[in-house]
Order: C-alpha cells, then structure tokens, then sequence
C-alpha cells in the first residue's frame, strides 16, 4: 500500500471545494475555521478511510506536520500541514470506513474558538458563488430540501380539514435558513444532532451568522419534531431497501448467496474487505468478463543471461548497485513490446490506443494486496538504471510511500513469482492494459544442445495473457518469441 502526501491549503488559496480565502471580507479572517474535507486522491476516488489521526483536538501544528493517514484504494495518504494553527474539531473519528470525498473530518480553529467548539459558521458572502457540494451532504441535506413539498401531501389525503387549520393552530416560524442554492444553511454537527433527535431543520430558524443552524439552535429545538412525510418515508424503509437491494449489483447477490450456505458450525471469523482488497476484486473481475484472456507459453533458456549477470554485478559492486534476473526480464519485455508494437496496446471500444514507449509494471507483494510499480521506458534503459529503479520502487512499496502516477498507468506487466518455487501459471490482465507476462521459476532440465546432445540446462517457463479483443494470436506469439531471444542472447538488450 503506497502513501503520498496531502497538504492543507494556506489561507488564500482554493483547494478541494473549500472557502476561497482570497475573496473573504478582512474580518472573516478573525472569525472563521479553516474546514479540512476528504480529498480526492484519485480520479476515481469516491470515498476513502480515515485510517489514523496522528493529531488530537487542540494540539498546534505547523508546516510539515503529518496529521492523519487516509486509505485508499490503493495507497495511504498524508495530510500534511503547511499552514500553521490549532486543531479545533475532529468530526470523523480514525477508523472510520466510506468516507465520503468532500466530507468534512475535522476544522482549525478560528480566532476566539476553544477545541472541540463547533466551529463558526463562514459568512455567505465569503463563499464561492458555485462552491462544489460534496456528495454526501447533498445526501444528507436533500431530505431536509424535500421536506415542506412532502409534509403537505399527506394531511390533504387523509386530513383534508386539519390541512386548512394548520396554518392557524402552529405558531408562525420564519422561513428556514437557506443559501443561494435553496438548501438549508447548516453547520455539520448541526445537521447530525438534528438527524439524532428527529429535529426538522426546515422549520429551525438560525442563530449563526446569516442565518446558519448551529448546535444551539438544534439543542433549543424540540426533539422528535420529525414532519409526517419523514415519518411516512421511516415507515416504507423496508420497501425502499427491499427496492434496493433488488437493483444491487450481481456481485453483492452472489456474496450474499455464498454467504447464505456457509455452514455456521465451521469455525469461522469474517472480516470487512480493505479498499485495496476491494479494488483488487472489482479490477480483475472487470478483467476477466471483459477481456476475452488467450495463453501463449515458452520455455526459455537462462543460462547465458546468468553468465551476463554475473559480470555485470562484478562491475557494478563499487557503485552499490546489484542487477537482479526480474531486472532483466523487465529490460527484455521493455524491448519486445517495441519490436512487436501490436502488443503495447490498450483496447477502448471503438479504439485502440498505441503506445510507443514501454513502461512495465512490475507486480509487487504487500501487506494486504499487490501493487504495480512502473518501471518506465524498460526498453530504452540500461539494467544498472533497471535495477536502481527497482530497488527504489519496491522499498517505498512495502513503506507505503509510492506515488500514484507511480503505479497507475503502465503499457503490459510481469509477474515473477519464480522465487517463490512456482515453476508455471497464468496472471490476470491489469486492466487497461492488453498485455501480461507470467514468469516462472528457473530449474536445471534436461535441454537438447545446439550439437544435438543431451545435456543440463537452466529453463524457466514463461506464459504470457493478452487481451484477444486487441491482440491477435500471432502477434502475441511474436511477443512471446522476440522476448525469448533476448533473454537467451542477452547481449542483444544491450547492442
């Protein structure tokens, strides 16, 4: 699992949807929190872990300090400080899975503000005119919307006459707080104690600045004033989930199938999958049913490529630097794809897309999963850079601290698993790439020599899989062939 890096914006800058600082009034600046929301890390990213706080309410940070580790689906990443202040509010206690992008986890404090006070609210003009909403507070905010349309429709079907008294027999409430975009103005913590009491944010008239709903104003608010269309819709939950679970998708049927004959005498844990576990799942069943897989398999000859390695660590042992067999194995895929360019493709619909350089990911075992790692432009460097590469790439693996474009992307993959003892197999396409080499371990077999005797030689198998929607048979043997050659006349990766 790779860690990156998050920092928090300075004042005055716009990052991640948050209050753009540069347009605030001068007193803003003594009034209001800084918000820390969860980022997205990833073009794909919808929500994440909160793994670990590595801060406490009220404690100072400055820049550089490392405040939380956030999980993904494939990395751990730091929140790192570049501003310096106190940490006033954790709103998303560590350990807290799904996550949503956008969610607020916790605030700096505003001037005048003690740790762990709800945060003040920012003035309306200090926002951004098309401040990005994040997913989950549409979610949580939308009923709240909804609620006055609803609350009119049941007393008229059932209780047409109370519906014309109503309005005489309720005290007159001001209009709810609501921003320019028609949704009710409330802070977080508001709108969860709200949710827990059963409190109607609707009908709640703020005490924060321009109008927003704080904690007061819930804590003021008679409990359990949930209108009659929040409580109708409590009652249909069953149907809605019932609805739901219908439209789910065929994966969580079939889990749940296959956990319904489970035999419950059979000692057993069950454990929630990681992210990355999750992505592993979704990524190489997407592969499977969407890539039609064909196998090619070589056996390959590694005795003179032994022979080069030796010399080449002799000559290299000053530098520090030790040439590994995977590191050459990268180099001589690297070459074949450029030799054979119909196999450094991606596949996209009506398109194909051509590579015209070879960037390998290197299949590397971590606690949890698997990552690639990418090597980039195998083909053009020499094995010494291969190796330094590597060894540089697969420490940060196991630390935890590869960046994402540093194993995201990638035009074909291998996987060793020869120093394991497993002498065959085949791996599953990494998606969106066509092209995936499964290597073998080497053993002394019995070989026919260039002379026609019998002798001893060191062979390892080697079975490539390639996307057969955007890789023709032939050429993937071609593949298979040119990648031989060069790992049993290595001089050749180097001429």
């Amino acid at each position: 699992m790779s860690t990156q890096q998050w920092r928090l914006a300075p004042r005055g800058q716009f990052v991640q949807g948050r209050i753009n600082l540069t347009h605030c009034p001068e007193e803003a600046f003594a009034t209001m929190p800084i918000e820390i929301k969860m980022p997205a890390l990833s073009p794909t990213m919808e929500e994440g872990k909160l793994a670990k706080w590595l801060v406490k309410e009220g404690d100072t940070v400055a820049s550089g300090d490392i405040m939380a580790e956030i999980e993904t689906d494939k990395a751990t990443m730091e929140f790192e400080a570049v501003d310096e202040g106190t940490i006033g509010k954790i709103m998303v206690p560590e350990g807290s899975d799904g996550v949503k992008v956008g969610t607020v986890i916790a605030s700096l404090l505003a001037e005048g503000e003690e740790p762990g006070e709800e945060p003040a609210e920012a003035p309306e003009d200090a926002a951004p005119k098309e401040k990005p909403a994040a997913k989950d507070d549409d979610a949580a905010e939308q009923p709240a919307k909804e609620a006055p349309a609803k609350a009119e429709e049941p007393p008229k079907e059932e209780h047409p006459a109370k519906s014309a008294e109503q309005p005489k027999s309720a005290a007159p409430a001001p209009a709810p707080s609501t921003n320019e975009g028609g949704r009710v103005a409330i802070s977080p913590l508001a709108k969860r104690l709200a949710a827990e009491k059963g409190v109607d944010v609707a009908a709640v008239t703020g005490s924060g600045p321009h109008g927003r709903i704080v904690k007061a104003d819930i804590d003021a608010a008679q409990p359990g004033t949930a209108k009659p269309a929040a409580q109708a819709d409590a009652k249909a939950a069953p149907a809605t989930a019932a609805s739901t679970k219908a439209d789910a998708p065929a994966q969580v049927e079939m889990a749940d199938e296959t956990r319904s004959v489970l035999d419950p005498r059979i000692p057993h844990t069950v454990e929630k999958l990681s992210g990355m576990r999750k992505t592993i799942a979704r990524r190489l069943t997407q592969s499977m049913q969407q890539a039609p897989h064909i196998y090619l398999t070589v056996d390959v000859r590694l005795d003179k490529l032994m022979a080069m390695r030796a010399e080449l660590n002799a000559a290299l042992e000053k530098q520090g630097v030790k040439v590994s067999v995977n590191d050459m194995l990268i180099k001589a895929l690297g070459k074949a794809l450029i030799d054979v360019p119909e196999c450094n493709v991606t596949f996209a619909g009506n398109e194909m897309i051509k590579y015209e350089r070879a960037d390998v990911s290197v299949a590397v075992s971590i606690p949890g999963g698997l990552i690639t790692p990418i090597v980039q432009d195998a083909n053009g460097r020499s094995f010494s850079q291969i190796a330094k590469a590597m060894k540089d790439l697969g420490k940060r693996a196991q630390e935890g601290k590869l960046k994402s474009d540093e194993y995201q992307g990638g035009t074909a993959s291998i996987s060793n698993m020869g120093m394991m003892g497993i002498k065959q197999f085949t791996a599953v396409i990494n998606p969106p790439q066509s092209t995936i080499l499964a290597v073998g371990a080497g053993e002394k077999r019995p070989w026919v020599m260039p002379d026609g005797q019998l002798g001893v030689a060191t062979v390892m198998t080697a079975t490539g899989s390639f996307d057969h929607r955007a890789i023709d048979g032939a050429d993937g043997a071609r593949l298979m062939t040119a990648f031989r050659e060069y790992v049993e006349n290595p001089l050749g990766m180097v001429a």
